[in-house]
């Protein structure tokens, strides 16, 4: 029988984001705070977001009612990178993305973490975007999880595959 393993990714439900968007452009519609202020959240391709918006203020204002939603959601804010608003003609602009997936930098710092914790029998390997721990024993593989989730790597992790 194969040794004990899980799987270290780093994955956003599309669909809440998309409901949580959704949302927040409800709000923005509604509230009395963005009336006249054109302020708006929108997709701008598979994993980008724009929002938009007459002043600054407002703008940086939509985005926190967009964090907002995402919290609500359960999704990690560490899977949302706003870029700094800028001014592009009349309006204020700010780009965001919804980041997906575990960087080879991040993988590399994930695993070496792992190494550093001298558990016996366990293994960190990279698999594209993921990283797969075994191990001998499954207390040993917990241990991983609960010293992963006390770390701050600055991406949202989930474990996955736990058998």
């Amino acid at each position: 029988m194969a040794d004990p393993s899980f799987d270290v990714v780093s994955k956003v439900d599309r669909q809440e984001v998309d409901n949580a968007l959704n949302q927040a452009v409800k709000e923005l519609s509604q509230r009395f705070d963005f009336r006249g202020t054109n302020t708006t959240v929108s997709w701008a391709g598979e994993e980008a977001i724009t929002f938009e918006s007459d002043t600054e203020e407002r703008l940086l204002a939509g985005i926190e009612v967009f964090k907002e939603k995402l919290i609500k959601r359960s999704i990690s804010l560490k899977a949302l990178e706003v870029d700094e608003p800028a001014l592009s003609g009349k309006a204020y602009k700010a780009g965001g993305k919804i980041l997906q997936g575990i960087a080879q930098d991040k993988a590399k710092e994930i695993s070496k973490s792992i190494r550093d914790e001298k558990l016996k029998g366990v293994q960190a390997q990279i698999q594209g975007d993921q990283l797969r721990v075994s191990g001998k024993k499954k207390d040993d593989l917990q241990a991983v999880i609960s010293l992963l989730k006390g770390k701050d790597f600055g991406i949202a992790l989930q474990f996955t595959n736990y058998r």
